[in-house]
């Protein structure tokens, strides 16, 4: 979404602004036009001289332990020992800070620096966004970067820093992705999932339940490769096979970073301590690759003719984007959200069914008639971030602020924040650990807005070619303002089971209620 711009047009072309900052509102509204907010500016944007904090400087409590030993045990802790919440919280209480320093997995033998300063609150959190003082060169996944042999020979835009060349070009070339076949989102976004719901409610018919994640996996390539590049997939060489390849793609650049259930022994011992060796799965990316290539000409010929970008390099971007970036995150977060949804209860359910019903469908002008129903996309983006890690670089010597205390930061540390506690940060927001649905509606709620930060920036803000903000941030909330829609304009209220899963919720679906008004 990785991971990982929502947008629809004013007009049959790709608008951008050349001022620095973005309009306000994320996303503009036409009737069944989609706008992409997004900025591209001559020149960066100067930024004022650092104010002197007021908060007393306190040194970054914390240590690395012994080389080797210490990342190592870290890493026990944070997989197996205590878990990642624990991990991270058991420390905050150890320090009392939010603000110290720590071993990142995966540490030796796949990175051999995995010392970080954490920064835990909602406060500190956006440090990692200041372009000025941090720097996102090869730092996606973290601490390691996976080969580049994964993504043909490339370093994709994910990993490219702004001050790169080839950043803005390829960041223009995914917001012309996004625009190119705006028209078509809506309708294909309704015939892919209707298609789910079907499959789902005959599955329950048959087994009386029915897997979720499988289905929405299916229903959201098929969308995408339907949307973007106006082919349906199972009607090509590549089939209905796009999810489970990009599945086992995904697994090779991330497996350092997941816990897959395996025993200790073997998954400590090998996927968190050596690289799969990427010839392995060249084989299925390259069936990806040729799919990507031989459907995607207009957009080749806007990178090659308009960017001066080479089709191959941009054939690759757009497939990372569209398969990591973007499937990867409806692929989290779809069951994510409904998992909150479906925990609510039935007295939520009935109040959105009334108001999407009562606002007229699943419109562009419709949906901003649909204040509670956007309150729970982004209290869902704010209480579990489908990308939960950020990373940056220190360009330089700054100062670094909690709640609490400031913290020197010196050029060259490593920085590392949870998304989950800053967008959980109890001084932000009342009862944070809550999901509350409304928690975004009226005056106040939207004045918070700025605190949900799950885009690699704030919801307030919006993509461009000078930052390192999701270039699909306002499709991400667009599609899953639709995925409510279509839900609640089809069902009443549903049932679901859940349980773990390497990336998101397994979720389960026991009943579904039809519409019954």
């Amino acid at each position: 979404m990785a991971s990982s711009s929502l947008s629809y047009f004013s007009s049959s072309n790709l608008q951008f602004s050349s001022q620095t900052k973005p309009a306000k509102p994320p996303l503009l509204l036409r009737p069944q036009r989609l706008i992409i907010t997004a900025t591209i500016s001559e020149k960066p944007p100067i930024s004022p001289p650092e104010k002197p904090s007021k908060l007393p400087i306190r040194k970054i409590p914390g240590d690395y332990g012994v080389p080797l030993i210490g990342p190592w045990r870290d890493r026990q802790d944070y997989f197996y020992n205590q878990g990642r919440d624990e991990f991270f919280k058991s420390r905050i209480q150890k320090y009392q800070s939010t603000v110290y320093r720590i071993n990142m997995p995966p540490g030796p033998f796949i990175s051999f620096n995995p010392n970080v300063v954490a920064l835990l609150d909602g406060k500190s959190f956006p440090a990692l966004f200041d372009t000025d003082k941090v720097e996102k060169r090869d730092l996606f996944t973290g601490t390691f970067m996976p080969s580049t042999d994964l993504t043909g020979g490339y370093r994709t835009l994910s990993y490219l820093d702004p001050s790169e060349p080839n950043h803005a070009k390829l960041k223009k070339l995914m917001f012309f992705m996004l625009s190119h076949r705006r028209d078509h989102v809506i309708p294909e976004f309704h015939a892919s999932f209707t298609e789910m719901f079907d499959a789902l409610e005959a599955e329950i018919a048959a087994k009386g339940k029915a897997w979720l994640n499988a289905l929405n996996d299916a229903a959201s390539f098929n969308f995408l490769a339907r949307s973007f590049y106006g082919v349906n997939p199972n009607e090509t060489k590549l089939g209905p096979d796009g999810p489970s390849i990009i599945g086992k793609w995904v697994l090779f650049q991330l497996h350092p970073l997941l816990s897959l259930g395996l025993p200790r022994l073997i998954e400590d011992g090998i996927l968190h301590t050596f690289r799969l060796p990427p010839f392995l799965i060249k084989k299925d990316y390259n069936r990806l690759y040729e799919f990507f290539f031989e459907n995607s000409a207009p957009i080749l010929d806007h990178a090659e003719a308009g960017l001066g970008v080479a089709r191959d390099e941009a054939c690759h971007n757009l497939l990372f984007a569209t398969c990591f970036n973007t499937f990867g995150g409806m692929k989290i977060f779809f069951p994510n959200m409904l998992k909150w949804v479906g925990r609510a209860g039935a007295k939520l359910h009935l109040d959105l069914a009334r108001e999407i019903r009562s606002a007229g469908g699943a419109g562009m002008a419709a949906m901003e008639r649909m204040p509670l129903m956007k309150s729970v996309v982004y209290e869902a983006l704010r209480i579990e971030p489908p990308v939960p890690a950020q990373y940056a670089k220190a360009k330089k010597d700054f100062v670094v602020e909690s709640h609490d205390a400031a913290f020197a930061i010196k050029e060259g540390e490593m920085l590392y924040g949870y998304q989950p506690l800053a967008t959980k940060d109890p001084k932000i927001f009342d009862r944070a650990e809550e999901f509350i649905p409304d928690r975004f509606v009226g005056e106040e709620g939207e004045k918070l807005l700025k605190h949900v930060l799950w885009s690699n920036g704030p919801e307030t803000e919006s993509p461009s070619v000078d930052n390192k903000q999701c270039a699909g941030k306002d499709f991400v909330v667009l599609v899953s303002r639709l995925l409510l829609v279509e839900f609640f304009l089809r069902y009443d209220s549903f049932d679901i089971e859940v349980a773990a899963s390497p990336l998101g919720a397994a979720v389960t679906v026991t009943s579904l209620k039809r519409a019954t008004f």
